[in-house]
């Protein structure tokens, strides 16, 4: 089976719909379809979650010892011993805590199943939400303008064919990491369809009762191009009945936009169909006012994200947990010091989350200096110490197989932390 049959080379297409609900037939339809089960059944699967807005790391995962940051943060510092009725942080190494509503990591941390990358961000120092995303998407921090994104290489870099499911995104939009030629699915949710096709930013604002209509009204361009057969893949994702789905070993996800978007890729991974690259947002960092400490903004999307991957990995089971590895990323940090509204201002590093059975877990990476001034980034930030391309790279090379750091990340040659166990 060629990819081309599959789906779209020249643009992503991306599937909107409404509702909650389980799997869809279709996919069990996809698999007898085009008969290519060998090709995808126990691949390894990259989980990648945008958290926009810019994270605070140093909220998330506090360097409780530091008293720079204590007196820089005197009404939203968090220490890990319980003072009155505040719940503690997670003291995780004796330095770093984990801030409590990620408590549903700490498990995992404990098992070595879950290590964290502090100092982690871009060598751009764009303090713009929308630029340092693209940066972070493209892979490419000081062009913009590249046309692909590092997700959308990766998936070219495989070197085996695939199902129409290889990369699907959970988002209503196709996020600019899946931008390029290979084949794309960005979905809001598989039970309602409709559709409409982006090529990287242009929408080409076309909608029909069916794909086949769609089809007749496109005489030439994006659609026309890829052929009738392309519409007969993508048929198999309308119109068809769907089972209420029950998450397994009493997983529960939060009733979110998260929580749903990891439930609905907890059911293509078990489906089968050939999901290598799934992808997910959670929104809702940029905490400039009434940050709050165990309670407001911060904490409750930290819970939303702790919650809805530990459901997530416990939906999954022992049987797909080896072949899957999860990996956050947001696009710049907070400023160390609390601002006058009790929140964080836009800063430079922060942390992020990776899980799975084939990292050296238990572990938090990077360098994180006293913060003292003479070691914030422009006198005000935690500095960023490691390159987000080094931790992209070596999970997605190491985890997918990859065999070229220059293709997927053009223009970096660093090293990497050794996150990965060998093997």
């Amino acid at each position: 089976m060629s990819s081309r049959r599959a789906f779209i080379k020249s643009g992503a297409v991306a599937i909107f719909g409404i509702g909650l609900g389980g799997i869809p037939a279709f996919v069990a339809k996809a698999a007898a379809y085009y008969k290519v089960e060998q090709l995808y059944k126990k691949k390894k699967i990259l989980i990648c979650i945008f958290q926009r807005g810019a994270m605070d790391g140093l909220m998330a995962v506090t360097p409780f010892n530091d008293e720079y940051l204590k007196a820089a943060r005197p009404n939203i510092f968090m220490s890990p011993i319980a003072k009155g009725s505040e719940t503690p942080l997670i003291d995780l190494d004796g330095r770093f805590g984990l801030h409590p509503s990620f408590a549903a990591f700490e498990m995992l941390f404990k098992n070595k199943q879950l290590s964290i990358v502090h100092g982690i961000g871009s060598p751009n120092n764009s303090r713009s939400h929308f630029d340092a995303q693209d940066y972070m998407e493209t892979g490419t921090p000081f062009f913009k303008s590249t046309p692909t994104g590092w997700l959308n290489r990766a998936i070219g870099m495989m070197g085996h064919e695939a199902t129409p499911f290889r990369a699907v995104s959970i988002t209503p939009s196709t996020p600019r990491s899946f931008y390029g030629l290979n084949p794309t699915i960005s979905v809001t949710n598989l039970n309602d369809f409709s559709l409409r096709s982006t090529k990287n930013k242009i929408d080409v604002n076309t909608t029909a009762k069916s794909f086949e209509d769609l089809y007749d009204q496109t005489t030439n361009g994006l659609f026309h191009e890829a052929g009738k057969e392309t519409f007969e893949a993508v048929n198999m994702l309308s119109g068809i009945d769907v089972k209420k789905y029950v998450p397994a070993n009493g997983a529960e996800y939060p009733k979110t936009n998260l929580g749903n978007a990891m439930k609905q890729l907890a059911q293509l991974i078990k489906a089968d169909v050939g999901l290598e690259i799934g992808f997910a947002e959670s929104t809702g960092w940029d905490t400039h006012f009434n940050q709050g400490t165990e309670k407001g903004p911060f904490a409750r999307n930290a819970a939303d994200l702790a919650n809805s991957i530990a459901a997530f990995w416990i939906d999954l089971g022992s049987f797909y947990q080896d072949d899957v590895t999860i990996m956050t990323m947001t696009e710049f940090g907070r400023t160390v010091k609390q601002n006058g509204t009790g929140g964080t201002d836009h800063g430079r590093a922060s942390c992020n989350f990776i899980i799975g059975n084939n990292i050296n877990g238990g572990t938090v990476f990077g360098d994180v200096k006293p913060l003292s001034i003479e070691n914030l980034e422009d006198g005000r930030d935690l500095a960023v110490t490691t390159d987000f391309r080094a931790v992209f790279s070596e999970i997605a090379t190491k985890h997918l197989k990859l065999k070229n750091d220059e293709n997927l990340f053009p223009g970096w040659n660093g090293n990497h932390l050794n996150i990965v166990k060998p093997g």
